[in-house]
């Protein structure tokens, strides 16, 4: 069976820098826009010219913040990847944006080019929180680009947020799960904070200026979590995040699945034809290594690809492993993993499944080995065991 690639798309530009933001983004760079732009389709052309007739089911503009992007700029990217890569008829084409960027003015033009799925960065309805997180917008703003969201015709729209958060109590993290709930998303992605190497929000607690994070009342904000949600009639599917049901989001069920997908822009990641690989990191080398390109490129390479590494059978295994797992209902079919790797996975692992599954943090039948509720706390133990 051909599988279909998704196509992520790293737009690194941001008006501000988040305190927790570990992401390749960068500030005070508008001028760049345009020329990144021209760079990126000329990347998709390479890249579609190297795997003909290659089809795309899924393409995501993530970042930075996509919605600094003009709806023509959005235009001509999404016309590169229809002409170079044969993207199918429902393909959900996703866009992240920040509450106080948009309009609904600018939300209808979206619309009408071509995206179909929007994901706001709520992260908290608490302004002491996004204070701390430097966000632009307020817990209103976030309210009025959901309305403008469906009065431009979106009809799968993600809400994030952030919990396990310096200061941040239960019933604080309560209230912003009851803020979101009131604006009825239909699909909600829930992160614990993680204090990234070279990130404000690290140093400040590293210095003492903040608490260290509470392990314990960080899960107890996720069971909390999980309770609300599924009261409100929201599926978990994966570890963090949650839909109605058909708006599971597909473009990340690609990479739950380890299946391939293409990394273009500054600082994109991508895992396609066996071979993982990242770009280059700056914007500005990013725009020149994609100057006056004539040489033909191997897919997935293209002129901007920084690192590649061939990903052998072991390697592609653990992986597998690791992002399956995560699928709380669907986790990893054993005929699937049998077809894939001539191996069936309880065979592989016998005596750590059986471990877990004593412990009862696996589920194991004939047909599927996923986590439990009670697992999907103690996931990355089970992880770290298993590869």
């Amino acid at each position: 069976m051909i599988v279909p690639l998704a196509i992520y798309l790293h737009i690194p530009f941001c008006r501000t820098k988040c305190t927790y933001c570990a992401f390749n983004t960068y500030t005070n760079m508008d001028s760049l826009i345009e020329p990144f732009v021209d760079a990126l389709i000329h990347e998709i052309r390479i890249g579609g010219e190297s795997k003909p007739g290659q089809a795309v089911g899924t393409i995501f503009f993530g970042g930075g913040t996509p919605s600094l992007l003009t709806p023509e700029q959005i235009e001509r990217i999404l016309a590169a990847i229809s002409t170079y890569f044969d993207v199918m008829l429902d393909a959900e084409v996703s866009l992240e944006a920040n509450p106080n960027d948009i309009t609904q003015e600018y939300l209808s033009e979206l619309r009408q080019k071509g995206i179909n799925r929007l994901s706001l960065g709520m992260q908290s309805a608490n302004s002491s929180e996004l204070k701390l997180f430097a966000r632009r917008h307020d817990n209103d703003q976030t309210a009025r680009a959901v309305s403008a969201a469906r009065a431009a015709g979106f009809d799968s729209l993600n809400l994030d947020l952030i919990y396990g958060v310096p200061h941040q109590t239960l019933s604080g993290w309560d209230w912003s799960l009851q803020q979101m709930l009131a604006l009825q998303p239909d699909h909600v992605s829930l992160y614990a904070l993680g204090l990234e190497d070279g990130t404000p929000m690290q140093e400040w607690v590293a210095k003492g200026r903040l608490p260290t994070p509470d392990e314990d009342l960080a899960a107890d904000m996720y069971e909390l979590a999980t309770e609300k949600l599924a009261g409100a009639a929201y599926e978990q599917y994966e570890i963090s995040n949650w839909s109605k049901p058909g708006h599971t989001c597909r473009h990340n069920l690609q990479y739950w699945r380890n299946l391939p997908y293409a990394g273009y822009g500054p600082g994109a990641h991508g895992y396609a034809d066996g071979v993982r690989y990242s770009t280059v990191l700056s914007p500005q080398r990013y725009i020149k290594a994609l100057e006056n390109v004539s040489d033909p490129s191997v897919f997935p390479h293209t002129p901007a690809t920084h690192e590649a590494v061939v990903v052998d059978r072991s390697a592609e295994i653990s992986e597998t492993l690791i992002m399956g797992l995560r699928l709380t209902q669907e986790g990893i079919n054993r005929k699937t993993f049998v077809q894939r790797f001539g191996i069936d996975l309880v065979e592989l692992h016998q005596e750590v499944i059986e471990k877990y599954v004593n412990y009862g943090l696996l589920h194991v039948d004939t047909e599927v080995v996923r986590i439990t509720q009670q697992g999907r706390l103690l996931s990355n133990m089970i992880f770290r065991e298993l590869v």
